[in-house]
């Protein structure tokens, strides 16, 4: 009886230790400075206040996603990322042997009609040749006449569903519709591409960029057109870009280009402006980036 209450006292005793040391690390461990971040948040620039904002940084004029008319089979990719296009540039092609076996039909058929043509203007001359106008009726004349405009008529609509193949045919050729660089491909040979789909190709001009960046709407009043901006590469403090005011988009929509930030609000909604600089060849940006951002008031 006597062991059991020693070993009972001596327990306690280690269990009060214990938790002295354990609350004394805790209450190191708060007092404890917190590590600097990673990377050092940036200053704002402005001395009278300034409007922080997140951004997206796009091509100029915003990347153009080039799609396909028709469905089909792609048969050749002409481009790649980075090559510098000039618009009405073939981009790729898609399958078109369905239509050139049509088109093979539509020309024979153009000289059928046209055979058709000259074998009743053949019969129209003859007729007309003949010397005794008793024995040739007017009507038997007119009737001739008449199916000689009907068969040059069948000729027209030949030759025009011809025009119409080879133009299919051209417009499965897609082109550049504007002068830019290649961003992405999203596309292979052989692969089968949907209209709606993924586009295969995307291009915009990067040599001048724009930021697409997200005022909060409680804020948006503050923001006031023909402000520059100052931005911020994510992880890059050291480097501000100016940027020049473009335009404010009048319609205030959803956020969707989220930063990571733990506080941040996934139901906000926000008034988009956009900036412009150059892109720099020392220091280039691309199309994608996030920047932060601070609009002069």
């Amino acid at each position: 009886m006597i062991l059991f209450r020693k070993v009972s006292f001596w327990l306690s005793v280690l269990g009060i230790a214990a938790l002295t040391f354990y609350g004394a690390n805790v209450q190191m461990a708060l007092d404890a400075p917190a590590p600097p971040p990673p990377v050092t948040p940036p200053v704002k620039p402005y001395p009278q206040g300034g409007i922080a904002a997140s951004g997206l940084i796009e091509s100029c004029q915003e990347n153009t996603n080039v799609g396909v008319p028709v469905n089909g089979l792609v048969s050749k990719l002409l481009v790649h990322v980075w090559d510098q296009i000039e618009a009405g540039q073939p981009l790729l092609l898609l399958d078109d042997r369905d239509l050139r076996a049509q088109l093979v039909t539509e020309q024979a058929n153009i000289k059928v009609a046209e055979a058709t043509v000259a074998r009743l203007q053949d019969q129209l001359g003859r007729l007309k040749a003949v010397g005794d106008v008793r024995a040739i009726s007017s009507d038997e004349l007119k009737t001739k006449e008449s199916d000689i405009t009907v068969a040059l008529a069948q000729v027209e609509a030949a030759r025009a569903a011809v025009q119409q193949t080879q133009l299919l045919i051209d417009r499965l050729t897609v082109r550049a519709p504007i002068s830019g660089t290649i961003l992405q491909v999203n596309t292979r040979v052989g692969e089968y591409i949907s209209v709606g789909s993924k586009p295969p190709v995307v291009m915009g001009s990067i040599a001048d960029v724009q930021v697409r960046a997200d005022v909060d709407e409680q804020v948006a009043p503050r923001v006031k057109a023909g402000k520059g901006a100052i931005g911020y590469l994510k992880g890059d403090t050291t480097h501000p870009i100016e940027m020049k005011f473009v335009h404010i988009e009048p319609f205030v929509v959803p956020k969707i280009a989220l930063t990571g930030a733990s506080n941040e609000r996934v139901d906000t909604r926000v008034l988009q402006v956009i900036f412009a600089f150059k892109n720099g060849t020392d220091r280039p940006v691309y199309v994608g980036q996030q920047m932060d951002l601070y609009i002069a008031e």
